[in-house]
């Protein structure tokens, strides 16, 4: 007997869940894509962009994944040869490293490991010996989906500005836009690119790129930049197929407009403070369990975790044996531990993630870490019991003065 039957919860770290109200967006007829409903509602929806990050810089959109994103980003601000400095979390920043070494650019990469944040002295030290200003960008990641460890990008910025080093500073917020604050003015950041399938509760296939006017003098050098990934054309065109390079993503576009709408109506403030207070929930779970036995959070300090996502160590081969019970019995998809360990070897059935970003709420979040409860005793996972009592706890005091 399977008790999986009914509605599944997908809490993997993205896609993640999306709402009824985005789903009924989609459901319906291709529209005009020259005049009317479809080219109005566009600048629209880069404004609310614009406001979710904080910005006033430009914001260009594709038709891509997160590899596109950090491809348009790296073809609008370097020419081949050019050096980057890419202080890394996890494997997300290793991959923001391989697309541009795809593109001729040397990239530098200061790995950090898989449970420490980036080092900041160590960075300012290496930007400091940069004398002949050869660094052009310095590519972070803010959360890295593969670790949860959340960096603080506005003291990087610090950092860099501490050096005088004239270097961009390019940020990739995939796992954390709409989920952990992010203010690109106010914290100095030049480039962040972020995707539709995560915090912004809407299928896969968009791709997004803001950009200061301090990195679109750099793509009057770049030489790396194409037609189609070339940023300029898609800002305020003349022509509204030129936001897109040819036909627009119609459906996707309606799906996001919905999405933004519910932001809005909810208030930028609001999500942000709704994510971590969930996200406290789980880390007190998560904890409470860990008290007797090998269950831990992989990132240890509190102000370092993510609120969209959280990597867990196991310590043998039954992290694989939850997810598999919680996945076939009760219905709850949990991710795998990406980029914690080879998958040829055992010790990557050692770890798994719980995503919650974007559409969550108490009821899912609890739902999740009593499935997970019920998981830890099926498969023997030594714990402590009384996870979900903990996770309750911050949910109910966190009520008390609305």
């Amino acid at each position: 007997m399977s008790l999986a039957n009914g509605l599944s919860y997908l809490a993997i770290p993205g896609p993640s869940v999306f709402p009824e109200r985005v789903l009924r967006a989609m459901q319906r007829a291709a529209p005009n894509i020259y005049y009317g409903e479809l080219p109005d509602m566009v600048p629209g929806i880069v404004d609310r962009l614009k406001g979710i990050a904080r910005t006033k810089a430009h914001c260009a959109i594709y038709i891509c994944n997160g590899h596109g994103a950090w491809e348009a980003a790296v073809s609008n601000c370097f020419s081949p040869g050019d050096l980057v400095l890419i202080p890394a979390t996890g494997r997300f920043a290793h991959g923001w490293a391989d697309i541009a070494r795809a593109m001729g650019v040397k990239a530098e990469v200061m790995d950090f490991g898989k449970r420490d944040t980036i080092d900041l002295d160590r960075v300012k030290t290496r930007l400091a010996a940069d004398d002949e200003g050869r660094i052009k960008a310095v590519m972070a990641v803010q959360t890295d989906t593969s670790t949860g460890i959340r960096n603080d990008i506005p003291a990087l910025r610090k950092t860099m500005d501490e050096t005088g080093h004239p270097a961009l500073l390019m940020v990739d917020c995939m796992a954390s836009f709409g989920c952990d604050r992010f203010e690109m003015d106010a914290w100095g950041v030049d480039v962040m690119i972020t995707g539709s399938q995560k915090g912004l509760m809407t299928p896969p296939g968009l791709g997004f790129v803001y950009f200061s006017d301090k990195a679109d003098q750099a793509r009057e050098r770049a030489r790396c930049v194409t037609h189609y990934w070339d940023w300029r054309p898609r800002v305020d065109p003349p022509m509204f197929y030129r936001y897109f390079d040819g036909t627009a993503p119609t459906h996707h576009l309606y799906a996001l407009d919905e999405a933004l709408s519910m932001i809005m109506e909810e208030g930028v403030e609001n999500v942000w403070a709704r994510h971590a207070t969930l996200s406290q929930a789980i880390w007190a779970a998560f904890d409470h369990w860990g008290q007797d036995g090998p269950l831990e959070i992989n990132v240890t300090p509190i102000d370092l975790r993510s609120h969209s996502v959280t990597a867990i160590r196991a310590g043998s081969e039954k992290g694989t044996a939850l997810r598999n019970w919680c996945e076939d019995h009760a219905g709850l998809t949990l991710g795998i531990g990406l980029g914690m360990a080879l998958d040829t070897a055992p010790e990557w059935h050692h770890f798994f993630r719980l995503g919650h970003m974007g559409h969550i709420n108490a009821q899912m979040i609890l739902g999740a870490l009593a499935t997970i409860e019920a998981g830890l005793n099926a498969v023997d996972l030594p714990h402590t019991k009384g996870g979900v009592v903990a996770a309750a706890e911050i949910i109910a005091a966190s009520t008390q003065n609305l």
